[in-house]
């Protein structure tokens, strides 16, 4: 059965979410009346001992993982092996079309540990992308080079020549920043979002220059063209014509995780591949590129929507 499996991991991993804990119950003290349980015993321990449910939006099979019902979308398919996917939505499972559902039965069961918790680390990192999530109104919130702005709409002023958005570093000393937006106090989350996206894409571009020409006699590179990317699977990439395309949602973090990626980018000019004498390229211009390497996988973008 082991020739037959086939898993593929998540891109990003998240600690298992943990198992409810059992409520206390309130013990009353010899000279008072009798108390009332927040939660009664067989409650708590029903509720942490009831199965956890996990449900593919398209299943079409479910089945008990120890104690997770899971309801997972099943399908055929020309291949060798049974695969396993755990995503956003669930859990898939594929099969060749000569295997018995059996077998499938079978092979669920020998990885089901796995199964179970890659499922908890989806869901819980689904639950932090939902925290995440900006809420494009009058007084909205996101990071900025790493540092909270708060969202102000200002229809007296015109901003004309700011895009229609200013930047109030605020009272000296209170690091509150404000970014006043050119809008109406009943302006749609949409038109919010437009207008804040269009001035961080105006600030990415001043930044990502600035740090491209940093950096590029330093590593003795020239680039050509910056492009903005709004791409899901990368942050940025280089091409042997000196292009550079970099995601503008970077200036969310702090600089010097723009610089790392400014820099990786460029290295690419010189090696375009990531080889060690790669990684040497980037070391050279910034030593601490492992720590800000994971930084850059570990912190929580904004949701966006």
């Amino acid at each position: 059965m082991r020739g037959l499996l086939q898993m593929t991991l998540d891109l990003f991993g998240a600690p298992t979410e943990p198992a409810p804990a059992v409520a206390p119950v309130e013990v009353p003290a010899p000279d008072a009346g009798p108390a009332v349980p927040a939660l009664p015993l067989a409650d708590a321990l029903a509720d942490a001992l009831a199965p956890a449910n996990f449900s593919h939006p398209r299943a079409s099979r479910q089945v008990m993982l120890g104690n997770a019902r899971v309801a997972y979308e099943f399908t055929r398919a020309q291949r060798r092996t049974i695969g396993f996917v755990v995503g956003v939505e669930g859990l898939s499972v594929r099969a060749p079309r000569w295997v018995a559902l059996r077998d499938v039965d079978t092979a669920l069961q020998e990885k089901a540990d796995w199964i179970v918790r890659k499922l908890d680390e989806s869901r819980e990192r689904q639950h932090r992308l939902d925290s995440t999530r900006i809420d494009w109104r009058d007084g909205a919130t996101f990071d900025f080079l790493g540092e909270p702005v708060t969202v102000r709409l200002d229809p007296s002023h015109g901003f004309t020549d700011s895009g229609g958005a200013i930047l109030d570093p605020g009272l000296p000393g209170t690091g509150e920043k404000v970014l006043r937006l050119a809008l109406a106090g009943n302006a749609s989350s949409t038109q919010v979002r437009d207008a804040a996206q269009a001035w961080l894409m105006r600030q990415a571009r001043r930044i990502f220059t600035e740090r491209l020409e940093h950096f590029a006699p330093r590593l003795g590179v020239r680039w050509n063209k910056l492009s903005l990317s709004n791409a899901s699977t990368r942050w940025g990439s280089a091409s042997a014509d000196g292009n550079i395309r970099l995601h503008w949602r970077l200036v969310h973090f702090r600089m010097p995780v723009i610089d790392y990626v400014v820099a990786h980018e460029l290295s690419h000019l010189r090696v375009m591949d990531h080889s060690p004498r790669f990684w040497e390229t980037v070391e050279s211009v910034v030593p601490d590129y492992h720590q800000l390497r994971r930084q850059l996988k570990e912190e929580q973008m904004p949701r966006w929507s």
